[in-house]
């Protein structure tokens, strides 16, 4: 019995210390990150292409509530003048809010509103690395359906890699 009971307080101070070690991460995540690199890795070759161009902006925020917001934009987008000008646009910025957990490396949000909706209501996964200041984020992989020319190339399978630094108040 006694054997058992320790190994029980041994459990259940590896589960103490992982939810501190979240409680640590959730802490650190808080704030606003600003976008620094998007690139989008191709799974059957291993490359990487930049479609948002070299500079795309962005923010990102997480707040205490557990709530997170991304908004990401191509570099150099213009005013729309046209209607066709307008669905080109769209292909170019991505957004998305709802509430987020964190477990292990990753945190996943459960999508309240989103610039695609059929996204709404599902949950997005993000694998994450904190160093410092920065932040190293990398989406699950999935077809690249939005970006212009895809169908033709097949529609690739990709996963963003995204790097974001800590704004400083």
């Amino acid at each position: 019995m006694r054997v058992f009971l320790k190994r029980v307080f041994a459990f259940a101070c590896i589960i103490v210390m992982m939810g501190h070690a979240r409680a640590d991460d959730r802490n650190k995540l808080l704030g606003v990150w600003k976008l620094v690199s998007l690139e989008y890795e191709l799974k059957t070759t291993g490359g990487r292409i930049t479609p948002w161009g070299e500079h795309p902006s962005g923010y990102l925020i997480f707040t205490e509530e557990s709530r997170m917001m991304a908004i990401v934009a191509a570099e150099d987008r213009k005013a729309a003048k046209n209607d066709e000008d307008r669905a080109a646009l769209l292909q170019t910025l991505s957004a998305y809010t709802g509430s987020y957990r964190l477990e292990q490396d990753k945190w996943i949000t459960k999508v309240d509103i989103c610039g695609n909706p059929a996204l709404n209501g599902t949950e997005q996964v993000r694998s994450y690395r904190l160093n410092g200041d920065r932040l190293d984020v990398m989406t699950d992989w999935t077809p690249l359906e939005n970006l212009p020319g895809a169908s033709i190339r097949g529609n690739p399978i990709v996963r963003a890699i995204l790097v974001w630094e800590r704004v400083k108040q």
